[in-house]
């Protein structure tokens, strides 16, 4: 919330937001991988259910983990393009934030999806994986849950 309290602020007192020299960020593929990310939250949510109702969850779980790596690989994807036209950490404040901002986002996402594949491997330890993928769940509706403020304060 600080980085997001910070660029607010920086934004504010901009004259021109973002900078007229920086490229423009790509609203409609990452709304894409925003609808991915999505998608990837409702899937875990319907492999815990069937996972608590006794029916198989395993490929609801991995297509949830799959969704999840897709949003980071189009994450990378865009980060690679917007570096090649010129927003870098240090071309401007919004460069700075941008990275930061979506950096963090990013590595939450990752450390999550790892800590899902982890779970995923222990399912059949049933009380273990049990436990497992309510922590999961947690961390990854946090990051499904915080991504849609970040793209409407970064990126709208």
């Amino acid at each position: 919330m600080g980085f997001i309290s910070a660029f607010n602020i920086v934004k504010a007192g901009a004259l021109n937001w973002p900078p007229l020299n920086q490229p423009r960020l790509p609203i409609e593929m990452t709304a894409f991988s925003t609808f991915l990310l999505s998608l990837s939250g409702v899937l875990l949510f319907i492999s815990y259910h069937s996972f608590k109702n006794n029916r198989p969850f395993e490929k609801t779980f991995l297509c949830s983990v799959l969704l999840g790596c897709s949003f980071i690989g189009l994450q990378g994807y865009e980060w690679i393009k917007l570096i090649s036209y010129g927003l870098t950490l240090t071309s401007s404040n919004f460069g700075g934030f941008f990275y930061l901002i979506i950096g963090a986002h990013a590595a939450h996402a990752l450390g999550a999806i790892i800590l899902m594949l982890k779970v995923y491997f222990e399912r059949r330890q049933t009380e273990k994986f049990k436990h497992g993928i309510l922590t999961v769940q947690v961390l990854w509706y946090f990051v499904v849950g915080m991504w849609p403020l970040l793209y409407v304060t970064v990126y709208l």
